[in-house]
């Protein structure tokens, strides 16, 4: 039986949370912390942070720790700043069909809103908190959808997570129902409406629209708090997107629909990089072999031009430039996010060799799945070509356990230190199981500056 959004919310109990939701919880919490540990060295966080500092003081809400930061603000520019924190290095998790990340935004704005509650004394869980990402991951999820099925324009994550967040906090401020369809629609009317391709096209720190969905999502829960009024949210409650909305309560579309990150960029140019570098080891390459390079992928993702990359935003949104970094190096990681990798020669070398192809089979692919296939062509006239292929992370074709710990190690490591790094993660994969204290010693790990 599909239950009302504002019915799903106020009365979903942790039991209720089927074990599959509450393992992918546990997963992208620990992968949103590493992303958030290195995203914390970045000019777009610090610059987040600045401005939060000067313009979210603490006010009655109760004070909130900023994310990897530890300087107290309100919940609402906690959220702003740890939104943008994780959004700085696009390697968090994300739904396909959505075209866009839950976690980015949720995450960093139930911190925020869970810290303030510690610092007034209210104790929170571990089982409260997964209670309360999985309202906010459910609801960002549907409501994705069904704004993406209703609206010409691509948006931006934060016009949709923005409402996942602000029933979510409706929820932890013991909203009843009525004030909960109330804060839905402010968050979705509120919420930055913004286009996507826009940052595509012209890549810079503006990403994903996180940095303000998730502070427009608390803001919203906390307006309803106080009476104000703003339902019905279309998102939710429009005829147009009742579709998205059945099975809601018995079926989640989140565990459907979830994907993880191996490389830190787009993952529209994963399927390229996965299978650049295959080919390249299948075939005993080098990089000084390579003479240029064909990908032909879906209509979007060949607008993810960055041949020659000038900053590292501008390298988030690229292919050309990453495959070319994984046939000149091998891998793509933490350190490839050096400004110095964009000067290196021989990778512009190969990305300036590199061709996009629009190409109307892998656009017809490119609905639950994103695909591309790569032809490397050598020196001497040989071309090797790659079956198409989509990206790993799906759950049909899951990271390994391994390569998740490694990955958030990769991130974390240097900037925590290994004792800090590991801590955390071990306590992000049983933090279900944590009692308030050992929540609130968690909350103290991932808040506090590195």
């Amino acid at each position: 039986m599909t239950k009302a959004m504002h019915e799903f919310a106020t009365g979903l109990t942790y039991e209720d949370v089927p074990e599959a939701m509450r393992a992918l919880l546990r997963v992208s919490f620990a992968d949103t912390m590493g992303v958030a540990a290195i995203g914390a060295t970045t000019d777009m966080a610090e610059a987040a942070r600045k401005s939060t500092v000067r313009l979210f003081g603490a006010g009655s809400a109760g004070a909130a720790r900023m994310l990897m930061d530890g300087r107290v603000v309100s919940p609402v520019g906690a959220a702003m700043a740890g939104g943008f924190t994780v959004d700085s290095v696009d390697a968090h998790d994300g739904t396909t069909p959505n075209k866009g990340h839950v976690g980015s935004a949720v995450f960093p704005a139930l911190l925020a809103v869970a810290d303030a509650m510690r610092a007034e004394g209210r104790a929170v869980t571990g089982a409260d908190f997964l209670l309360w990402l999985a309202i906010g991951y459910e609801v960002s999820t549907r409501a994705g959808k069904a704004q993406h099925a209703t609206c010409p324009d691509y948006h931006t994550s934060g016009s949709w997570t923005a409402v996942g967040v602000a029933v979510a906090v409706a929820r932890m401020l013991g909203l009843d129902d009525e004030r909960v369809r109330h804060a839905a629609g402010i968050g979705e009317y509120h919420g930055p409406r913004s286009q996507m391709m826009r940052c595509i096209d012209f890549p810079t720190m503006l990403r994903d629209g996180v940095g303000w969905g998730a502070p427009s999502g608390v803001t919203a829960g906390y307006l309803a708090m106080d009476g104000f009024t703003g339902a019905p949210a279309l998102t939710c409650e429009s005829e147009e997107a009742a579709a998205f909305w059945a099975g809601l309560g018995s079926e989640w579309m989140t565990l459907a629909d979830t994907h993880y990150k191996k490389f830190p960029c787009c993952r529209w140019a994963h399927p390229s990089m996965d299978a650049a570098q295959a080919l390249m080891e299948e075939n005993g390459l080098h990089h000084a072999d390579v003479e240029r390079v064909e990908i032909r992928t879906f209509h979007y993702a060949t607008r993810l031009a960055g041949h020659r990359p000038a900053s590292i935003d501008e390298l988030a949104y690229s292919i050309a430039f990453p495959v070319a970094t994984m046939i000149v190096r091998g891998g793509f990681g933490a350190r490839e996010m050096d400004a110095a990798v964009l000067a290196d020669q021989d990778i512009i070398r190969v990305s300036e060799a590199t061709e996009l192809i629009d190409d109307a089979e892998m656009t017809a692919r490119s609905v639950e799945k994103r695909w591309a296939a790569v032809t490397i062509i050598t020196k001497d006239g040989a071309r090797y070509e790659a079956e198409p292929r989509s990206a790993r992370g799906d759950v049909d074709a899951p990271l390994s356990e391994d390569e998740m710990r490694d990955k958030f190690h990769m991130f974390a490591d240097p900037v925590l230190g290994r004792a800090r790094a590991e801590k955390i993660r071990a306590l992000c994969l049983r933090f279900d199981a944590l009692d308030s204290k050992e929540f609130a010693g968690l909350l103290d790990l991932v808040l506090a500056a590195p």
